[in-house]
């Protein structure tokens, strides 16, 4: 457990969709907000304008709100240590680059491009480690500022140490160490004058108080540039955890573009609004992925939030990357499908008929979800199992008609002596009319297979359906024998 509240952000960048990979930090980050009664931040990393993409921003909020991890903290409900985008923060990183060039920890680089390109053939003809030569690390700072004054376009590059080794703490794995002569003079404030990534986040988790800072282990590589950097400033570091990466399903390599294609064809894929849009529900997409990269420690898996926030302990995040596993999406999905509250997943399936164009009154769906719900995978499988009981005239394959091991003629006469019996019946509901399907079936010498198989053709369309007899106590006995008379026509003619 944590002894104090944390402070915690997440901070995207708005360059794309919301992943999977962003959609587990910001859990993580939720969880362990919420468990020490602390805050949870969302910061916008917005510097990179090449790669801004509209939108993005709107949909990461919407991610993050779906999901329902709501955060303290951010740029669309404000905070006492905003502003909350990068762009909005420029001047500030402006003064903190300055204060590192004014301690001797950066300098100013006027290097073009064509030279760096040059050092870096010349580099590699060698066959030596492609890295900044430091040719403007030792220039006469009054000589740099006049450059500067006169309008000279340059970067601020960190001054690394050269000799010795840096160690840097991370949570899950341990100390990391790296010997400083493999390490870049970086560049932290471009000649746009934006900052780059190595200066801004170190500024702002600083400056906005982040105790913990969760971020995939792809930001190893840069780790001790980062940790120099606070420490140049003279900070107290924040606890640093590099979360597990995502691989393929496979679990070879990490997922490329002709797996995330192939994925969305199986009805699947690793973008949040994607998964949304295919039936999935936050419940168990937070399930699913928090346990990536986390061992609850219990034979139980299947958690609630509250549970998650409850048991969560950064002792069991696991540093080996995690693959996808999409049937265990699946798994956890249904299950917290079916521990929805009846009229809760009536409100969310219902748009899926609406979207088809349904007529839906909100009491026959409520009727219809208990007969449903233990189907359910995703929420749009709610139209292959229940789409037919708000269609007006119902589109049916006649061979489907045909009972098994009978032909049309012998099925129309199966039929008409269903038609009798249910039309006697005061209703059609299961406690009326299942006693008096399985006399006629014996009756008839028949199966309850062939006459239910067929009444089930009749009366719903389709050969899988809801449990039959609850499903027409909902249709109501006069639109059963309105189908099973067409039904009748449908055999006859196929007889003649």
């Amino acid at each position: 457990m944590i002894d104090k509240p944390a402070r915690v952000r997440f901070a995207p960048s708005p360059t794309g969709h919301m992943h999977l990979g962003s959609a587990r930090t910001a859990l993580y980050n939720y969880l362990l907000a919420r468990q020490t009664g602390g805050q949870f931040i969302l910061r916008i990393e917005d510097t990179d304008q090449k790669r801004y993409v509209p939108g993005a921003e709107k949909e990461l909020i919407d991610g993050l709100h779906w999901l329902g991890l709501d955060y303290d903290e951010g740029p669309d409900v404000g905070g006492s240590f905003g502003p909350y985008r990068q762009t909005e923060r420029r001047e500030t990183y402006r003064e903190h680059v300055q204060k590192l060039v004014d301690l001797g920890k950066a300098y100013p680089c006027f290097c073009t491009p064509e030279r760096l390109e040059k050092v870096r053939q010349e580099q590699q003809q060698q066959k030596i480690r492609t890295h900044y030569d430091g040719f403007c690390r030792n220039l006469d700072p009054q000589e740099a500022a006049a450059r500067i004054a006169s309008g000279e376009k340059h970067v601020i590059r960190f001054k690394m140490p050269s000799e010795g080794t840096t160690t840097a703490l991370d949570y899950i794995r341990g100390p990391i160490t790296v010997e400083n002569k493999l390490l870049d003079d970086s560049v932290l404030m471009k000649s746009d004058g934006w900052p780059t990534y190595h200066l801004a986040a170190m500024v702002d988790d600083h400056l906005m108080e982040i105790t913990h800072v969760f971020r995939s282990s792809e930001w190893l590589g840069t780790f001790p540039l980062h940790a120099n950097i606070v420490r140049a400033f003279g900070w107290e570091e924040p606890i640093w955890i590099h979360l597990s990466i995502f691989l393929k399903p496979s679990g070879k390599g990490k997922m490329s573009k002709r797996e995330k294609a192939e994925a969305i064809k199986d009805g699947y894929s690793i973008f949040v609004k994607d998964l949304q849009d295919l039936g999935f529900i936050p419940e168990g997409l937070n399930n699913w992925a928090a346990l990536m990269g986390w061992g609850a420690g219990e034979t139980e898996d299947i958690l609630t939030l509250p549970e998650m926030i409850e048991k969560f302990d950064l002792h069991h995040l696991n540093p080996s990357p995690a693959a996808i596993n999409f049937t265990k999406l699946d798994y956890f999905n249904g299950a917290h499908i079916r521990m929805l509250a009846l009229d809760d997943l009536a409100a969310r399936i219902k748009p899926y008929f609406l979207r088809e164009n349904y007529k839906v009154d909100d009491a026959t769906l409520l009727k219809i979800v208990p007969l449903i719900r233990e189907r359910l995978v995703t929420l749009d499988d709610c139209l292959p199992f229940a789409a037919w009981f708000f269609k007006e005239t119902l589109t049916i394959n006649p061979a489907d008609l045909v009972a098994k091991n009978l032909d049309s003629a012998q099925s129309a006469q199966v039929a008409r002596k269903i038609y009798a019996v249910l039309e006697n019946l005061p209703n059609v509901s299961h406690a009326v009319a299942e006693a008096p399907m399985r006399a006629l079936t014996e009756n008839l010498g028949l199966s309850l297979g062939q006459v239910l198989g067929l009444l089930r053709v009749a009366v719903t369309g389709q050969m899988v359906s809801p449990p039959l007899f609850e499903s027409m106590e909902i249709v109501g006995k006069s639109l059963v024998l309105e189908r099973l008379r067409n039904a009748i026509d449908i055999l006859e003619k196929m007889s003649v």
